[in-house]
């Protein structure tokens, strides 16, 4: 007889059953006893069940020849085959696989019989997995093929089986079956139907003939949940054409209406009642040995319609067969399964599957199929008929039978597999295949209805607040519907299970925010960020709000405290534990901030719930620190366990250690954690992989596990009293997971996404800027403040950048505390040098260390500086301080000399307020110090456009204010702020009043009680408004009670040459005391506002004036027009109050120095351009004057002098001393040349004087233009000045010295030059700081801020060098020092080596390291780099500096000549290589950061297993003997899996880029560049995705009035090089040069759509550039909208570039979350782009 070879692994073995059957009842009994011949069986199939050996002793009835059964896998060694190994008493034993040795020595058995013959069971492949047969192999068998019963024979079973059956429903279901293992259903990769569970379908069929044959087909093929769309299609196309598409008008069961347990012959049996079609059937099912339990009668279990109906669905499939339910996580598929259980008595075995599970943890696949199975050891499991039938035949007890290792399947045993949907067209989650298909009848677990979801959780959670459910079912519901990709994987973080624990939440905590508890249960905070802004959206639309962040306001309340065993942190409490294990309670160093209070109040309230936690955050945000912390306070031990990704799950529940020779299994800490009732924290959980870590579900959900030694975790004491392996679990075990967010850069799994649902989610980000500083401050108390706050804001921002994706590398509050600590511990050690130890990993990666240098330089970190980089003004003498005569005021005498002033009051007539919109901007604000040292501090760009022009600037306190005037605004700032804030008047001051009019505003700033509130005067129409920057309110104070003047009409046009009539003026000195002063040039009355009082003081004068300073509160210094003549008044303080004497008008004279000589030094009336209002202090004005003095005084400035000191001013009535410090010449007001037409007229004095007074520092700064500064006394002859807008005049009167510090020209200037020259004499205005030093603006909106003050300046110069360190301050780079101590010739390329061999040093090699002469890295005198992929030596600088001169010059040379010669190579000239450097230029580092993720995705890619038969790495425990014999290979290490063979390849992602060509782009390139953008961003697609090819299939169309289809990259031809790219992009540009206008956005997105949709990838995306102006070509966003959604298989986004009016927003609002962008700055499309990339497209990659 020959051997045979049997192929389809599972019809195979039916062939080999029916023989069995057959001839079953005509055996001997003899037949069992002895037999003639072996035959051996070898099962090949490789399926998922079926590896491993077992010993297989069934009789082969047809020949009455004894079987020994093998089944191979991958992992079968030769060993196996041979001999099996056994420990028996410590002593190893080698077992001969056929017999043992007893056996083999009784029967003298030596050689192989003759009659020995093989017979293997296999698949054919390739058309299933597994590995196709060795010919040597292949050749030694007979093959036959074992095809399905012939559709005859098949039929007649099948109606023997269902009689009750019409015979048409079983020749149609027979028809279907067959038509769905034929050839042509293969073709289109549907899976075999399992024939096999037809009988069972039809024993089901039989009892309930109503039943609807397409459900019954769901059961057996459950087409709906495997297979895409047009599988499904097929499917449903059989079904109609064999009339099986009843699904909709056949009943199916209702629910179960009773159990009840049979007693008598049938125990082990229940009689189930159906209730179907109005009709109850009773019918019998085997049921497990614990007393049933009627439906619905659990309190754990509330029923829904649905559950009852799956229910009673089971019930029918239990009658005949294993069931499988599928359906997602957290919809009830174990709760499903426990009350099923439940009902029927059973106990349940819950068993985790895992990947990698060795074939002795699982059952083989025979249990399933036959219900019979061979064990390791021997033992033999029968089916219960089986075994019955033995027993009769061979007469023997059971005794007799389990002592000979047989023992009978348990009739009532069943299996339920719970399972997740398959994904379809996915090659690692498609586990339903034809295999597992013959195991189970399928039964598929939908998610709840809105109406059943509510029921439920009111039914468990009777307290919950109503309104809350209502919210969070319509979020959730409105997710589940959507067919929008994002929508569905948040939809998944929102399973049954997680709302059932946010309401158990809201209804202990009724006052927290369901927005709060969603964004925690779907950690928005890590969401990417298309997935988050999908999620607000989704919020917004169901009426979530979200409530502010009540951090800010109550920190106070975030505290804990311990008292009287009590915990409280914030408003939870918890009893403090008791416990003996002290050491394991964790104490560590933990200075508490607001923000970790907030995360543990969070955690204590879901620990109290009785959750588990888990932690996911960012490295180095404090995850450890906080849990260990948290359980200090509550006094819990810890156990703690690390993961990696080589964690198995042996290592997880075993730890193996070696004791005196002896291998000792110890319990992990999850173990001790569970018998000692210990807090388990398990960090790094996202490094395992989720296989591994999923095994933690069932212990999280229901308490149990199975450990690898056998032993069972149970939850139920009671039951684990009655099991010898049972660890019961202590009632306060609890675990808390850790784990970092999921993508890049973590290269770790989606623990969250596997896992988030059974947990109770918490996100950990850095502490805020305040809380972060404060825990910076307890690291390093001695550490300036100073140096702390530019660390947290430096940090901040590149978190900031991180989480927006410029870098991939998120920095943490731990590389923080690092810095911190270092220079706490060496304070002397620079700033700028310590941040290396965080920085310097970034050393070599050119593009990211510009970014962090840069950010580093923007919070003025000096990193790079030299301690010699100081650049400050040169400073010049000072003009000796003379006496230049007298001010005396004239009291007595004639009335004429003495004025009596009348006033009169009355109260502010208010208009409003109307509430205008206070807007906030970034502001990105610059440290100036970064590189070298200057008077500059910071400067800024207010967000202002560019025909703007700024007014006025004011400071108080802090605050900075500055008000422009075309169109009006006010701009509010902090100085150490990152914000702006804005009101933009333009309605109040519309840009016309009776012809082309000029605004001008004057601001003044206000005080306690009224702080962040201002008034705004307009000088021409003396418009007063009080501005409230807090609320935006803004009222009119109508000051003179008769009608308002006219502005002034069209004739004074602000071109004319003639002065434009007197302006109103406001005079603010006072403005932090609440009051104002406002008078009209040439006027000769003074309205005095008090604000906070409401009233106008009206003083009537005798004079017109000219100006007015008010000197003090009660004096002021009024300048009459024409004469110049100078005024005291003095007023009583109150203005109003009752006994009020009247204001007096006092004259000045003005008396020159007599010389002696009978004339006087010319002491003529000049107005002043500024009046101090405080004094001097007395240190100061002595050392002005160079005398000792005490005396009021004050400073004045004009033109004429450099500043003047008035002593006795205004308060001694004797004659005053003026002391002037004199110009050689004086100031000329107006201003010279224009700059911009070269006509040198002058325009009149400029309304603002840029002269400021600083008292404290004894400094008088002055703005002037760089014509009036004596430039070449600055600036030696061979240096050209720099360009400037302006210079600061600094007069020091402490060091009599004057410098002139430049200020830096402004980048844009409104084009009205005329109107801002009328501002000021130069482009900026000025004001004082608070600090100490002024703020300056210039008319292009750039505000900087200048220290001037020497005391001030030397502290920060001490701080500056302290920051840099005794360093020499080159930039960063990291070198190993050794001198070779070779010299070096001439450049060469060097030798190839073949084999590619690192060479260090030398000068033979080409692409080595550390060498000379050759093209390598890290080298000296070589021509270029060249990588040649090894470390890198890297000589030291010095070395480097050392080489010749001739030798750099030809390296040089030679670099140059292999560039040109590389251009050659592709016939590219110099011209074009630095065009396209322009392009690819700009979009480097984002290119190179989404290379990075790829690269990092492609490893990530390839998954670990353990490879065994190793000859080093662990020992493996399964080679333990092997190893005594001498054996080398028996050790097991971690290593890449290797794709199986036969698995289908993986399909490339495909992306279509759509780019706007259109004329409009070209149009409008010179505004915004958005062309150029474009071609930015198609170039950074065709780099970034270079040599991808493989993983993303693309293509580049363009869409213009030509056509919606212009070709620009074809996927099967995508460019190569940089010539072939930039050919690309002068095409889109030349395209968009001549094409015809119009817009095809809108077909073009259509026809990608569609065409997209059509083509074989992984995912299809579609990517659209346009401009936003679709309504100009009658486009509405609607329909752009459902372009957008058309298709769910293709994920597509749509970026406008530029936008017109609100254009962009309007159609943001309308197109669907996170599938739209606006870049109005068109630099964001490179960054969206990544953006994309990376929240979608690499998700899955």
């Amino acid at each position: 007889m020959h051997s045979r070879m049997l192929f389809k692994g599972t019809a195979a073995a039916i062939a080999a059953r029916r023989i069995r059957h057959i001839l079953g009842p005509v055996l001997s009994k003899e037949g069992w006893k002895c037999s003639a011949h072996e035959v051996k069986l070898l099962n090949t199939s490789s399926g998922l069940f079926v590896s491993g050996y077992s010993r297989y002793d069934i009789q082969w009835e047809l020949t009455k020849r004894e079987v020994e059964y093998v089944a191979l896998s991958r992992d079968t060694t030769e060993t196996d085959l041979k001999q099996r190994r056994e420990i028996r008493s410590g002593t190893a034993f080698y077992i001969d696989q056929e017999h043992t040795k007893d056996e083999l020595d009784a029967w003298k058995i030596v050689r192989v019989s003759e009659d020995f013959r093989v017979i293997a069971l296999g698949l054919p492949v390739p058309r299933y997995k597994g590995n196709p047969l060795d010919p040597p192999l292949r050749s030694r068998f007979q093959a036959r093929d074992i095809y399905y019963l012939p559709f005859k024979d098949q039929l007649e079973h099948l109606y023997r089986i269902g009689p009750n059956v019409p015979p048409e429903r079983v020749s149609q279901l027979l028809s279907l079956a067959t038509t769905l293992c034929s050839q042509e259903s293969a073709s289109l990769s549907l899976p075999d139907f399992p024939m096999d569970n037809l009988p069972s379908a039809l024993a089901v069929l039989n009892l309930f003939p109503m039943l609807s044959a397409q459900q019954l087909v769901q059961r057996l093929y459950p087409y709906e949940v495997m297979l895409g769309n047009e599988g499904r299609t097929a499917v449903e196309g059989v079904l109609r054409r064999f009339e099986l598409t009843d699904g909709s008008t056949k009943p199916s069961p209702t629910a179960v209406l009773s159990v009840e347990s049979v007693i008598g012959d049938h125990a082990g049996q229940a009689a189930i009642t159906l209730n179907i079609a109005n009709q109850n059937i009773t019918f019998q099912v085997p049921s497990g040995t614990r007393p049933s339990r009627p439906p619905n009668s659990s309190p754990a279990f509330i029923g829904t319609p649905t559950h009852d109906r799956l229910l009673a669905e089971m019930m029918q499939s239990h009658l005949v067969k294993d069931i499988c339910l599928i359906g997602a996580k957290g919809c009830g598929k174990s709760v499903i399964a426990r009350e099923f259980a439940d009902m029927l008595g059973y106990s349940i075995e819950p068993i985790m599957l895992y990947q990698k599970m060795v074939v002795s943890q699982l059952l083989s696949i025979w249990l399933l199929h036959d219900r019979e199975l061979a064990l390791y050891d021997g033992t033999r499991l029968l089916r219960w008929d089986r075994y019955q039938t033995l027993k009769d035949e061979l007469q023997l007890t059971d005794q007799e039978l389990q002592d000979r290792s047989i023992f009978p399947v348990h009739p009532s045993f069943r299996i339920i597999a719970l399972a997740e949907p398959p994904q379809v067209g996915s090659t690692t989650q498609q586990w339903l295949g034809p295999e597992i298909l013959t195991m189970f009848l399928f039964h598929t677990v939908k998610p709840l209805a809105k109406a059943e979801e509510t029921a439920v959780i009111q039914g468990m959670i009777p307290n919950v607040p109503k309104e809350a459910v209502e919210q969070l079912q319509h979020l959730t519901h409105s997710l589940r519907k959507s067919n929008d990709p994002t929508a569905l994987s948040l939809a998944s973080s929102l399973s049954t299970r997680q709302l059932l624990r946010i309401c158990r939440r809201l209804s202990q905590y009724p006052q927290e925010s369901v927005a709060h508890a969603v964004n925690k249960a779907c950690l928005s905070r890590f969401l990417p960020s298309l997935a988050r802004s999908a999620l607000q959206k989704s919020l917004v639309n169901c009426s979530i709000e979200d409530q502010p962040d009540p951090a800010s306001e109550q920190s106070h309340l975030y505290t804990c405290t311990v008292k009287d065993g009590l915990l409280t942190i914030g408003n939870v409490s918890a009893p403090v534990y008791s416990t003996d294990e002290k050491m394991k309670v964790p104490d560590v160093l933990f200075y508490e901030n607001v923000q970790h209070m907030m995360v543990m109040q969070d955690m204590l309230k879901d620990f109290l719930l009785g959750e588990h936690l888990l932690l996911v955050g960012n490295q180095g945000v404090g995850k450890n620190k906080i849990v260990d912390r948290f359980l200090h306070l509550m006094n819990r031990p810890r156990e703690y366990l690390q993961l990696h990704r080589d964690t198995t799950v042996q290592t997880l529940t075993l730890q193996p250690s070696v004791r005196d020779g002896i291998i000792i299994y110890e319990d992990s800490p999850l173990v001790k954690a569970v018998k000692m009732g210990h807090i388990l924290v398990i960090d790094e959980a996202d490094k395992a992989p989720t296989n591994v870590t999923c095994i933690l579900k069932t212990l999280v959900e229901s308490g149990e596990m199975i450990l690898a030694d056998g032993r069972r975790i149970v939850s139920d004491p009671l039951e684990a009293a009655g099991r010898p392996n049972a660890i019961p679990m202590h009632p306060d075990f609890r675990m808390i997971v850790l784990a970092n967010r999921p993508g890049f850069p973590f290269l770790g799994n989606d623990f969250f996404g596997a896992l988030g649902d059974i947990f109770s989610c918490h996100a950990v980000d850095n502490p805020k800027p305040q809380a972060e500083f404060a825990m910076l401050k307890q690291y390093g108390p001695d550490v300036p403040d100073a140096i702390l706050q530019k660390l947290v804001a430096a940090f901040g921002e590149l978190r900031a950048m991180a989480d927006q994706g410029t870098i991939t590398y998120p920095y943490s509050t731990r590389e923080v505390v690092n810095i911190v600590k270092h220079l706490q511990k060496f304070p002397e050690e620079g700033l700028a040098n310590v941040v290396r130890n965080v920085f310097d990993f970034d050393s070599y990666n050119k593009d990211m260390r510009e970014v962090l240098i840069t950010a580093l330089h923007k919070h003025g970190i000096p990193i790079g500086a030299k301690p010699t980089s100081v650049h400050l003004a040169k400073e010049l003498p000072l003009p000796d301080c003379k006496m230049a005569g007298y001010w005396t005021i004239n009291q007595g005498g004639s009335t004429r000399r003495k004025l009596l002033c009348p006033t009169e009051s009355h109260r502010i007539d208010v208009k409003g307020p109307v509430f205008l919109r206070v807007q906030s901007y970034p502001s990105e604000r610059h440290e100036s110090r970064s590189m070298s040292f200057t008077e500059e501090q910071a400067h800024w760009q207010i967000p202002m456009n560019e025909v703007n022009i700024v007014c006025d600037v004011i400071t108080a306190n802090d605050s900075i204010y500055v008000a422009t005037c075309n169109p009006v605004s006010l701009y509010a700032m902090k100085e150490k702020g990152d914000s702006v804030q804005c009101i933009e008047l333009y309605d109040l001051f519309p840009r016309t009043i009776s012809g082309v009019w000029q605004p001008f505003v004057s601001v003044a700033a206000l005080g306690n009680p009224l702080q962040d509130q201002v008034v705004l005067h307009e000088e021409q129409g003396n418009t007063v408004l009080h501005l409230d920057l807090v609320t935006g309110a803004v009222r009119r104070l109508v000051l003179s009670q008769d009608k308002q003047e006219e502005p002034p009409r069209k004739t004074s046009n602000w071109w004319s040459n003639k002065e434009s009539q007197p302006a109103y003026k406001m005079c603010k000195e006072f403005a932090h005391k609440n009051w104002l002063l406002f008078y009209k040039e040439n006027g000769s009355q003074l309205d005095v506002v008090d604000v906070l009082e409401g009233q106008v003081h009206t003083i009537s004068l005798p004079i017109n004036l000219k100006a007015v300073f008010l000197v003090a509160e009660d004096r002021w210094l009024l300048v009459e027009s024409k004469t110049d003549r100078k005024f005291l008044l003095t007023k009583p303080m109150h203005m109003g109050a009752e006994d009020t004497g009247v204001c007096q008008l006092h004259a000045i004279s003005e008396d020159a120095v007599n010389t002696g000589f009978g004339t006087s030094s010319g002491m003529e009336a000049t107005a002043p351009q500024e009046v101090s209002n405080e004094q001097l202090p007395n240190e100061n004005l002595s050392t002005a004057l160079g005398q000792k003095i005490v005396s009021p005084n004050r400073i004045l400035c004009d033109t004429n002098t450099y500043a003047n000191v008035i002593v006795g001013f205004p308060d001694l009535m004797s004659p005053n001393e003026v002391y002037s410090f004199t110009r050689s010449s004086p100031i000329t007001e107006g201003r010279g040349p224009d700059m911009f037409f070269g006509s040198s007229k002058q325009t009149g004095p400029a309304k603002r004087v840029n002269c400021v007074c600083l008292l404290s520092a004894n400094q008088v700064v002055r703005a002037l233009p760089p014509s009036q500064v004596p430039l070449t006394e600055i600036y030696p002859k061979d240096v050209t000045p720099p360009m400037t807008v302006a210079y600061l005049e600094v007069t020091d009167l402490n060091s009599k010295k004057l410098k002139y510090i430049p200020v830096p020209r402004s980048s844009s200037m409104s084009p009205y030059t005329v109107w801002i020259s009328k501002v000021s004499d130069t482009d900026v205005v000025m004001a004082p700081l608070s600090s100490g030093g002024v703020v300056t603006v210039d008319m292009g909106g750039y505000v900087r801020l200048w220290e001037t003050g020497l005391d001030n300046l030397q502290r920060s110069l001490l701080e500056w060098r302290n920051m840099i360190g005794a360093e020499d301050g080159r930039p960063i780079q990291i070198t190993i020092q050794r001198d070779s101590g070779q010299d070096v010739s001439s450049p060469k390329h060097g030798k190839i080596d073949p084999r590619n061999a690192p060479h260090v040093g030398g000068n033979q090699w080409a692409g080595g390291t550390g060498g000379r002469d050759t093209a390598g890295l890290g080298g000296k005198g070589g021509p270029y780099r060249l990588d040649a992929g090894h470390k890198v030596y890297q000589i030291s600088q010095a070395e480097k500096d050392a080489v010749p001169v001739e030798v750099k010059r030809a390296a040089r040379e030679m670099a140059e000549k292999v560039f040109k010669q590389r251009l050659k190579e592709i016939e590219m000239s110099e011209y074009d290589a630095s065009t396209y450097e322009r392009f690819s230029g700009a979009v480097r580092r984002q290119v190179q950061s989404l290379r990075i993720i790829l690269d990092s995705l492609q490893a990530k890619g390839k998954e670990r297993q353990w490879l065994r038969n190793q000859a080093l790495g662990e020992l493996d425990d399964a080679k333990i003997i092997d190893g005594l014999t001498g054996e080398k290979a028996i050790y097991k290490r971690r290593g890449e899996l290797e794709p199986e063979l036969g698995s289908p390849q993986q399909k490339p992602k495909r992306l279509r880029l759509l780019a706007d060509v259109s004329g409009s782009m070209y149009r409008f390139n010179g505004v915004d560049g958005r062309l150029e953008r474009s071609m930015e961003a198609v170039c950074m697609v065709m780099e970034a995705l270079e040599s991808y090819e493989h993983k993303f299939k693309y293509d580049i169309m363009g869409h213009s009035g030509d056509g919606f289809d212009i070709e620009l990259v074809r996927c099967d031809k995508v460019p190569k090089n940089n010539k072939e790219r930039l050919k690309v992009l002068k095409t889109m540009y030349a395209h968009s040069q001549f094409c015809m206008s119009g817009d095809y956005t809108l077909e073009g997105t259509e026809h990608a759509m569609k065409e997209l949709a059509h083509e074989e990838a992984d995912e299809h995306f579609v990517i659209v550039l346009s401009d936003a102006n679709l309504e100009r070509y009658g486009i509405s966003p609607d329909r752009f909208a459902r372009a957008l959604t058309s298709n769910p298989q293709v994920n597509a986004f749509a970026i406008f570039i530029g936008s017109l009016g609100d254009q962009a927003d309007r159609l943001q609002r309308t197109l669907p979350a996170g599938r739209s962008f606006v870049a109005m700055d068109t630099k964001q499309i490179p960054q969206i782009l990544q953006q994309i990339f990376t929240s979608t497209m690499l998700s899955s990659a």
